[in-house]
């Protein structure tokens, strides 16, 4: 039986937190800024939780993590 590999895109997107939550970073903030207001802007900074919904699908992607 061969290995089983992570999925590399998600891999560099997703990462599991210490209680096994998955983290990800906002989208948007890439490109075509200046009609962002700094507010919407501001609150891309930083990480997030991906929400409950998607966290099977990444459980298939990165079963090493």
């Amino acid at each position: 039986m061969p290995k089983m590999k992570s999925n590399r895109g998600a891999a560099k997107r997703f990462s599991k937190t210490g209680t096994g939550k998955w983290k990800r970073n906002h989208a948007f903030t890439s490109h075509i800024l200046t009609k962002k207001s700094p507010k919407r802007k501001r609150n891309f900074r930083g990480t997030t939780m991906v929400s409950a919904s998607d966290c099977k699908q990444l459980g298939r992607l990165l079963p090493h993590a």
